[in-house]
């Protein structure tokens, strides 16, 4: 769903210097978001979408939380942070999923999006922010280095269909 004109004029006038104005996700947003999905290489429908929203939203999550980022067009990327709390390590946030949409990557949409995820990080007293980005994307890959994040392992993934 785009923005409405004056959602997105209210955007506007809270960015920095021409920036995306960053919110937390709504149900509003699942037609945007489903299809930056499809920029990723997966494929959720809007009302996937709309479900998953809904059910973040509905009773606030303290371990996970998405971001979307407006520009006058509507929403034009998002980010979704988990904390993850495992036996074998310290909790830390992962990134599960970031996209801006194609045309306005180098605009530091991404960047911002990450902002908002260190500062909800930092919110749950987490000091570590972990993302995994499929080997076939050396541009995404650079973008997180560039944006301080640094390689620490090569991971394989493997999944084991269970059905009902």
């Amino acid at each position: 769903m785009v923005l409405m004109e004056a959602e997105c004029q209210h955007a506007e006038s809270s960015r920095d210097e021409g920036g995306p104005f960053i919110r937390t996700i709504e149900p509003r947003d699942a037609l945007d978001v489903a299809l930056l999905i499809e920029q990723l290489g997966y494929h959720r429908s809007p009302d996937d979408v709309a479900a998953w929203i809904e059910a973040l939203t509905s009773s606030p999550q303290l371990t996970q939380t998405a971001f979307v980022a407006c520009l006058d067009n509507g929403v034009v990327g998002w980010i979704e942070v988990s904390v993850q709390s495992h036996l074998q390590s310290p909790p830390f946030a992962l990134i599960g999923g970031l996209v801006v949409k194609e045309g306005l990557r180098g605009r530091r949409i991404g960047k911002r999006l990450c902002e908002a995820a260190e500062v909800w990080m930092r919110q749950h007293s987490v000091s570590v922010l972990r993302v995994t980005s499929r080997s076939t994307r050396p541009d995404a890959h650079r973008f997180y280095e560039q944006n301080g994040f640094a390689p620490t392992k090569i991971s394989h993934v493997f999944e084991k269909k269970i059905l009902s």
